[in-house]
């Protein structure tokens, strides 16, 4: 179906669509997940680049493929651009958390964005640029929070390549230059370590484990030091059949070497806090060289590969528990995002931090970030505990609220029921995203019933006007869709997002109206074989009997090419993908002949803050008044309340149609206006 859907269409490297698809959803297969996800990781692109309908998928696939396309649908839609990027990207991170019910949407835009970076050479330096930025900054901290390793290293190896090209290649080229002594010293270790577990029975796989070219240019960075210093610390991985098989393992390492104090590390019995589990420990060799050595099983392994894809697997229906807490963390930090208590910075810096485990005088053990204090603390048990926070004592002992909390401490808060809440100062000593934000929410919510009842006051007025109920209008998914809502929410949530927006009545009420345009009296799109034989010369000649393009709908003025197939010969604009990559058919040159008597259609998006339909009123005027003809206009409404318009319109000329363009963007109240192509 996706290589019928995506039939002559074709990538920047020429070859046909379709391998796109198939890529992505081989990456899904292998990170081990279900057939519904790789469907949709082979449908992902059809209802955005080919016009197939979601209510298709759905009738062919089922629901869950469904929403999952649609879910990565809205996320491509969300375009970047570096004028705005801090801003656009706050909105991709808000929408790839409104997805998070369904963490499958997640993974398919991940694996769909590591196919697109390990082809980006054929596009140009720009976009290259571009997407290795938004690669670096957006998806490489979401792979991480997911603890899909294997994703993230490519990310970032795949952005630092582009980013910083003249660094990528001087790094690889010192990775080269020792690659030869280094993996003889590797193969020396291993043997060692293989000999010794073969003589005590231990079953295992044993490999090298190269480090990744950005991970070695930030540590030279950010730790001053040189690429020896780094480079030359070879590490080595051990996966065992069992749990207490790594430990058997942990104690013959070092009874072979000397394990360095304070570098061996249990994250099996303390695993990280995105699931991580596996043993570390750094020796000194018969060399006399550091070697790092991780022991893990086969499920660990495939956890640390994988993340939470590992773990995406239905019993009976029902999530598994460790979904749900994923599922719940990612809310959260949704909520954060929507509230505006934490942003872009925060959410990129805390990927960095190193952890601390600390534990209650009950012996629950805690993940806190390198540099936490008691009021993190606090707040991680509960945010009431944080909130009626009155001080705390570390192991025994009483400490002030700007503690820095060490590897092992007891920690136990004191609360105070009568505290009427937290104080705007602790955001000083508050280090976590997640404490501030619960801290800035307390003080949000303070006010929220004062913006509560704005909201009703509001949407009583737009319940009169449309003589409906408030309770229906609550339920309404207009209402939902213009405020940015894609998940189920109380109604006092839709309430509040009412009254804590400048939002006014007539905005509202015109969600509820169809919004139609009377258009002109004009004939529609011309039958492809009635294109007028004077209108194109092809190869010198006239009376040629050619059709336009759908996918581009060139205009004169647009360079163009012709292209021949079996089905006679289509004009493309020069720069259309599809006619610059059909490998099959045969190309022609072609130039616009006399066209005075033709109008050619092409398609015009338009964005805006009106909700109320007037500029598009003032726009279908004054199209009619400069004899442009607008036939066909849809309209939506994004999560960022833009209302976007698609016009379909006839115009003359490429010069016309400029000029239009050029008056419309004079208008006050439009965002954005630009001529798209065609379906698609």
């Amino acid at each position: 179906f996706a290589k019928r859907q995506h039939a002559e269409q074709y990538r920047k490297s020429g070859e046909p669509y379709i391998n796109h698809p198939l890529k992505v959803a081989q990456i899904l297969a292998e990170m081990k997940l279900d057939t519904v996800s790789i469907k949709a990781g082979l449908l992902h692109d059809v209802v955005e680049d080919t016009g197939t309908s979601l209510q298709e998928i759905e009738q062919r696939f089922g629901k869950e493929v469904a929403r999952i396309v649609d879910g990565v649908t809205k996320i491509d839609r969300l375009k970047i651009d570096q004028k705005n990027f801090d801003q656009k990207a706050e909105t991709v991170l808000k929408m790839f958390f409104a997805m998070s019910q369904d963490i499958r949407v997640i993974l398919v835009k991940l694996a769909d964005r590591l196919h697109n970076m390990r082809t980006l050479e054929f596009q140009s330096p720009e976009t290259q640029k571009q997407k290795a930025k938004e690669t670096l900054q957006i998806f490489t901290p979401i792979a991480h929070r997911l603890g899909i390793y294997t994703i993230k290293w490519q990310l970032e190896d795949l952005s630092f390549k582009y980013l910083y090209p003249e660094e990528y290649t001087h790094i690889t080229s010192l990775v080269d230059s020792k690659r030869a002594d280094r993996e003889l010293i590797t193969q020396e270790y291993l043997s060692v370590l293989q000999l010794t577990l073969a003589r005590n029975g231990i079953q295992s796989e044993i490999s090298g484990r190269e480090k990744h070219f950005y991970s070695i240019w930030k540590k030279m960075n950010e730790r001053g030091k040189n690429f020896d210093e780094i480079y030359d610390l070879i590490a080595i991985r051990v996966i065992t059949n069992t749990d207490k098989e790594c430990y058997y393992v942990l104690g013959l390492v070092h009874n072979l070497w000397k394990p360095i104090p304070g570098r061996v590390k249990d994250y099996i019995a303390t695993p990280k806090s995105n699931g991580y589990r596996s043993l570390h420990t750094t020796v000194i060799t018969h060399r006399g060289e550091p070697l790092e050595i991780q022991i893990r099983d086969k499920e660990m392994h495939n956890e640390a590969e994988f993340g939470l894809a590992a773990h995406w697997i239905y019993k009976e229906g029902k999530m598994q528990k460790h979904q749900q807490t994923w599922l719940k963390k990612l809310q959260e930090w949704h909520q954060d995002y929507e509230q505006g208590v934490t942003g872009l910075n925060e959410f990129q810096k805390e990927i960095q931090l190193e952890e601390v485990y600390i534990f209650t005088p009950k012996g629950e053990l805690k993940h806190m970030q390198k540099g936490a204090t008691t009021i993190d603390f606090a707040y991680s048990v509960h945010t009431e505990v944080g909130h009626h926070y009155a001080g705390a004592k570390v192991n025994g002992k009483i400490v002030p609220i700007g503690y820095e909390l060490q590897n092992g401490d007891v920690v136990e808060v004191i609360v105070n029921k009568n505290n009427p809440g937290p104080s705007l100062d602790w955001l000083k000593y508050a280090k976590s995203s997640s404490t501030r934000a619960k801290i800035r929410r307390f003080f949000k919510e303070k006010d929220a019933q004062v913006l509560i009842e704005e909201g009703k006051n509001l949407l009583r007025q737009v319940a009169k006007k449309l003589q409906r109920s408030m309770e229906d209008l609550l339920e309404s998914d207009e209402l939902k869709q213009y405020l940015g809502i894609d998940r189920q929410v109380s109604d006092r949530d839709i309430l509040l997002r009412i009254g804590e927006k400048e939002h006014n009545a007539e905005d509202i009420v015109v969600l509820f109206q169809p919004q139609t345009i009377e258009p002109p009296p004009v004939m529609g799109p011309p039958d492809k074989k009635q294109v007028q034989s004077t209108t194109i010369v092809v190869d010198g000649q006239l009376g040629i009997e050619v059709k336009m393009a759908k996918c581009c709908l060139p205009v004169p003025g647009d360079p163009i090419v012709g292209v021949i197939s079996k089905k006679g010969i289509t004009i493309h604009q020069k720069d259309c993908p599809n006619a610059e990559n059909i490998m099959k058919g045969e190309l022609v040159s072609v130039q616009w002949g006399n066209t005075d008597q033709e109008r050619f259609m092409t398609h015009v998006i338009l964005e805006t803050n009106d909700h109320s339909g007037n500029l598009l009123k003032n726009i279908c005027q004054s199209a009619k008044e400069r004899n442009y003809h607008i036939t066909e206009v849809n309209t939506k409404l994004d999560v960022i309340k833009h209302m976007t318009y698609r016009l379909s319109i006839f115009v003359k000329s490429l010069t016309q149609l400029e000029e239009m363009l050029e008056y419309w963007r004079k208008q006050n109240g439009i965002v954005n206006v630009y001529r798209t192509r065609g379906e698609g």
